[in-house]
């Protein structure tokens, strides 16, 4: 846990984790824009949470030797992670288990100081189906996928927290 708790306190900790946001951010505009499908609300509400992380990881960055930065670090990690689990495990119902009573929202719900959508609707503009399978990989749904990398998320997270409390010996 030692080395872990070091591993924290480096650039390199943080800066892996900002890469793999971004590469999971590029697979969804790559998904979007190169192979034409069409994101969903929760589609983008999952990719906001990951946005989150990635706004974590730069916070972390910053100063990973600083003790209130690293732990602001990694609690926007930890929520973004939490959040991302719950949304993706909320779009994976709605695809799987189908109900007239339980749909997703038509249109996305950003703040108004926030609007997301129209600020950059490229990327925060939903127009796809929640409940359509468009893409499958290994028989996993895109929001299966995302079940799987949150929840990760959350256990390197947990791990990194857990190891905050294992400083050097001296």
């Amino acid at each position: 846990m030692q080395v872990l708790n070091s591993f924290s306190k480096t650039r390199l900790a943080w800066l892996l984790l900002l890469l793999s946001i971004i590469f999971f951010e590029s697979s969804a505009l790559f998904f979007e824009h190169v192979m034409n499908l069409a994101p969903c609300v929760m589609c983008v509400y999952e990719r906001v949470a990951m946005m989150g992380i990635g706004i974590a990881a730069l916070i972390g960055l910053l100063a990973p030797r600083n003790g209130i930065l690293r732990w602001i670090g990694l609690a926007g990690w930890g929520y973004g992670a939490f959040r991302g689990l719950e949304l993706a495990y909320e779009h994976v119902g709605y695809q799987f288990n189908p109900s007239p009573f339980a749909t997703c929202d038509l249109f996305v719900q950003f703040p108004s100081w926030a609007p997301l959508n129209h600020w950059i609707p490229w990327m925060f503009e939903a127009y796809g189906d929640c409940a359509k399978v468009v893409w499958t990989f290994l028989d996993l749904s895109m929001p299966q996928w995302l079940v799987i990398i949150f929840a990760a998320n959350l256990i390197v997270w947990a791990v990194m927290v857990i190891a905050q409390f294992f400083g050097h010996k001296r």
